[in-house]
């Protein structure tokens, strides 16, 4: 039983350690892997978030996010904004 408990923490621990898909540091972590070893998602994901968006957290998503009505965010907007923006 500690065996399995301990897999669990281990598993959460280390999936804690990766970038949020679409973040500034993300995109940049994806410019410094070789494109050999992209996967077809993380390359859909590298064109919508890093190409034809503005990153999270970016300060250019920050400003467009600024200038958006607070009603029209979304809870994902609020807690990116608040995680990238403000921290």
């Amino acid at each position: 039983m500690k065996k399995i408990a301990f897999m669990l923490f281990a598993l959460v621990t280390l999936s804690a350690c990766e970038e949020e898909v679409g973040t500034q540091s993300w995109c940049d972590e994806m410019d410094s892997t070789p494109k050999t070893e992209w996967n077809a998602q993380g390359a859909v994901d590298y064109a919508k978030h890093c190409v034809l968006l503005d990153a999270v957290g970016s300060q250019a998503w920050c400003e467009q996010l600024e200038n958006k009505p607070k009603a029209d965010w979304s809870t994902n907007d609020a807690t990116s904004y608040a995680k990238y923006c403000i921290l």
